[in-house]
């Protein structure tokens, strides 16, 4: 395989696989973990919408107990799918770095600009967040989108942590995946930022389908935002943390506030 020209050898890590076994192998990735996720997504909004009740009087919940009546198994239920979740993010991270060791610095989630990274992530959270919360209330009243109960396990001393860590969770598997592996390998494979971007960002409102057409087009903007940053910057770092307090946000503010604002609840 040709050497990558300089302007991409700047930025993407070393490979020596060919562009064809480059993009069967994100289909592969994207099989096992967020592209199988998109076509279980499509299934349910077709579902949704040949039922005999509106979209906007249905409820998608996230996040459920399992077993309510025993604790302890719930804990672990929870613990085990958050754990289990991470597991194709940490695959996309091998596979980088099978070809280059130093993979990880190459799509920036590393530690070397804490406060920089936060600051990004931070300013993300409130471009993304706020109007996201306006694009919510605006499907459900237009009857394109469920309504969201973001947290439904039982009150125990773990719901919280859980409901951390269950955000942390979606925000690696995603950013990882959809941003730093993806672009990456497609870059890799020749194809132009854009359409990278582009498809990724398809695929990443595709899989949020199950919430409504408002949860696909929230989503499908959130992913090119996300991608156009990561292209300008080469860092995921900063893509993670806003995606995570985006989702402590939805998560543990829904559990503490659901009694108090009706909204929330249709």
């Amino acid at each position: 395989m040709p050497p990558a020209p300089p302007a991409q050898a700047a930025h993407l890590p070393r490979t020596t696989l060919a562009p064809r076994s480059l993009v069967t192998e994100t289909a592969l990735v994207l099989g096992v973990s967020l592209g199988a996720s998109a076509i279980w997504s499509l299934l349910r909004i077709v579902d949704r919408l040949t039922q005999h009740i509106a979209l906007n009087q249905q409820t998608t919940t996230m996040n459920n107990s399992v077993t309510p009546d025993r604790p302890w198994l719930d804990l672990a239920y929870q613990l085990t799918g958050i754990g289990l979740g991470v597991v194709p993010a940490l695959l996309a991270l091998h596979l980088l770095r099978r070809d280059d060791g130093g993979a990880w610095r190459a799509i920036g989630l590393d530690r070397l600009r804490p406060a920089r990274d936060l600051a990004a992530g931070v300013g993300l959270t409130a471009l993304i967040g706020i109007p996201g919360l306006g694009l919510y209330a605006v499907a459900r009243a237009l009857n394109l989108n469920t309504t969201i109960a973001a947290a439904n396990l039982t009150d125990h001393w773990w719901t919280i942590p859980v409901l951390v860590l269950a955000a942390a969770q979606n925000a690696v598997l995603e950013e990882v995946v959809m941003v730093g592996y993806l672009l990456t390998r497609w870059r890799q494979a020749g194809w132009p930022m854009w359409l990278a971007i582009g498809l990724s960002a398809v695929v990443r409102g595709s899989y949020h389908l199950y919430q409504g057409f408002g949860g696909f087009v929230g989503n499908l903007v959130m992913g090119l935002i996300f991608g156009a940053v990561y292209a300008r910057t080469r860092r995921v770092l900063p893509l993670v943390i806003a995606h995570l307090l985006l989702d402590v946000v939805a998560f543990v503010g829904y559990t503490l506030l659901k009694s108090h604002l009706g909204w929330l609840t249709g």
